[in-house]
């Protein structure tokens, strides 16, 4: 396996040859070419180390080409412009490349982290609200979540999933006191789909029956002292509310299991030793009969530090004292070396309050990475939060279900010959991926439009494309009969070539995942992998082909569909062997 990229190869090639020409402390930037006739890589940061040094940017790359050690690795290399460096890789070295990948089971070439590099990453992701049940909001957390899980796990870290559901506060009085007025038999028998109209009801009277909320009240305090009958209640409502998220997980082909839940009841007596710890080391003082830490550094215009409250008045706690107690779990507990926070984009200051008080009292080490994953929000075609005609929340068990049969519907227009147990099956991985795909492929940080059109679509950057794409190899691969899979691979066609170019490129968006948090360069990736797929088959015939132009380019594509399998796999995404 190797222990490095190419695109790290020649990075560190450059940045020696940079070196010896006396830019030590120059950066070397090699990327793609971002255009064929630059060949297949470009380097820059020559222009700014010449610039610093007083010196003609064309020498200095001149200096740095004839201390460039890339013998055997590129075939080409040229000064372009005002000192850019283009590079062309040699067809022996990538065909070896493509050999080597093909015989790391598995692995696809992709560097693993081992020894001191290998870091301890909690995810929170998911994180339901088990009062009510589970909607699209929670759909961007959950699979953008289980993407990154598995890239980092896929890369050699050791992932420790934490989905941080809400199961405590004031609801859970509200609603274990009106479990028990509907008795025990109500209780027991309670389904999902009540389970909405029960909260819907007990939220109705906690508003309008003032009796029935300081009832409610009472049933928070017994709950939080341990009240064996309202922990019973409680329970039974979160083993309900529990089952159908495990469900969705499911249907989803999330990696999320009942081990990963820790929530928020979990920290609940640590609430108050976390505040009296923060008092003791003078980060919280009393304002207004609450416990606040103030922050300088987010102060207002006027120089008002921010107020991060961690008690109230009443002496309650908040999201903010539960947030900075997990923190400190991850961090001695769990010895998490990095956390990533799969939450909503509009808490992004939450976050960054939260960090900064969790830093300021030691919770986590200097070295420890504290990230917030924000995302944005699924609008409908109107431009606000998709709803349903009606205004109400989108339930995802709903919209997994609409995904399935659109699918369906599509497969059996497409392939009505199909036993309808097989269509079933199709549009199951089809319609499921099509969601997740579509929602991955955007840029997290951005809101993006729900349309099922352009998600199901068998064209352009969609699941349905590059499951069909995998679909077609195998086909191929299949009538092939019997081959040689120890061939020789030759690449000589420029087709042939730059297939191989992309499939080498796989590790580079892998690891750039792992390090930004970013799916949707996976995502950008495989499409590109497939649009070179489909270029390939329109110059270089492969069943038709003979002797070892034949078999090499049967290896091309016994590649290219285990990257495209492997790679649609960390996203979660299922494929078929055919559709």
């Amino acid at each position: 396996m190797p222990n490095q990229t190419l695109l790290q190869l020649l990075n560190a090639r450059v940045q020696a040859a940079l070196a010896a020409a006396g830019c030590a402390d120059a950066s070397a930037n090699v990327q793609p070419a971002s255009r064929p006739e630059h060949g297949d890589y470009q380097a820059n940061g020559i222009m700014a180390a010449a610039k610093s040094r007083k010196l003609n940017p064309r020498a200095l790359a001149q200096t740095v080409v004839e201390h460039l050690q890339l013998d055997g690795i590129a075939s080409h290399i040229e000064i372009a412009g005002p000192g850019f460096i283009n590079m062309t890789v040699a067809p022996d070295y990538l065909a070896g490349w493509v050999k080597t990948a093909l015989d790391d089971e598995g692995g696809l070439a992709v560097p693993r982290v081992s020894g001191d590099a290998v870091q301890c990453v909690a995810i929170d992701y998911s994180s339901p609200n088990l009062a009510k049940e589970m909607h699209v909001g929670h759909l961007r957390s959950t699979v953008i979540g289980d993407a990154l899980a598995r890239v980092l796990r896929f890369v050699g870290h050791k992932v420790v999933a934490q989905n941080h559901v809400g199961d405590w506060g004031t609801q859970f009085g509200m609603l274990t006191a009106c479990m028990d007025e509907a008795g025990p038999d109500d209780a027991s028998n309670l389904a999902l789909a009540d389970l909405e109209v029960f909260y819907r009801h007990a939220k109705k009277r906690f508003d309008e029956d003032a009796a029935f909320a300081n009832r409610a009240r009472d049933y928070v305090v017994r709950l939080q002292g341990g009240d064996p009958r309202v922990l019973e209640l409680w329970r039974r409502f979160l083993e309900v509310s529990m089952s159908h998220c495990e469900e969705i997980y499911r249907r989803l082909n999330v990696g999320l299991t009942p081990a990963d839940v820790y929530g928020e009841s979990a920290y609940n007596d640590d609430l108050p030793v976390v505040v009296a710890d923060l008092q003791a080391k003078g980060l919280a003082v009393t304002s207004d009969g609450a416990q606040v830490v103030f922050l300088d550094e987010f102060s207002s215009k006027d120089g008002v530090p921010a107020a991060y409250i961690v008690q109230k008045q009443d002496g309650g706690y908040l999201y903010a004292t539960t947030d900075l107690a997990a923190i400190r779990y991850r961090a001695t507990t769990l010895k998490a070396n990095r956390m990533l926070y799969v939450v909503d984009a509009r808490q992004k200051l939450h976050f960054q309050q939260a960090f900064s008080v969790a830093r300021q009292a030691g919770y986590v080490p200097a070295g420890v990475q504290l990230e917030h994953v924000g995302f944005g929000v699924v609008l409908g075609d109107d431009g606000k939060p998709f709803k349903t005609r009606s205004g109400d929340t989108v339930k995802l068990a709903e919209l997994l279900a609409e995904a399935t049969q659109r699918a369906f519907n599509l497969v059996t227009e497409k392939s009505p010959e199909l036993p309808e147990a097989e269509r079933q099956a199709v549009a199951q991985v089809v319609g499921i991926g099509a969601i997740k795909y579509f929602d991955l492929a955007k840029n997290r940080s951005t809101d993006y439009v729900f349309d099922w059109a352009s998600m199901l679509s068998f064209e352009g950057n969609t699941a349905p494309y590059l499951q069909y794409a995998y679909t077609r190899i195998k086909s191929v691969l299949r009538r092939a009969g019997e081959w040689d899979v120890n061939a020789k691979v030759t690449l000589v066609e420029p087709a042939e070539r730059q297939l191989a170019l992309q499939l080498a490129r796989f590790a580079d968006a892998v690891l750039a995942v792992a390090q930004d948090a970013l799916p949707n360069t996976l995502c950008a990736y495989l499409y590109e992998l497939a649009a070179a797929l489909m270029r390939f088959y329109e110059a270089c015939p492969v069943l038709n082909a003979t002797g070892e132009t034949r078999t090499s380019r049967l290896q091309l594509c016994r590649l290219t569909a285990d990257t495209l399998r492997t790679g649609l796999g960390l996203l979660g995404i299922e494929v078929l062997e055919a559709m």
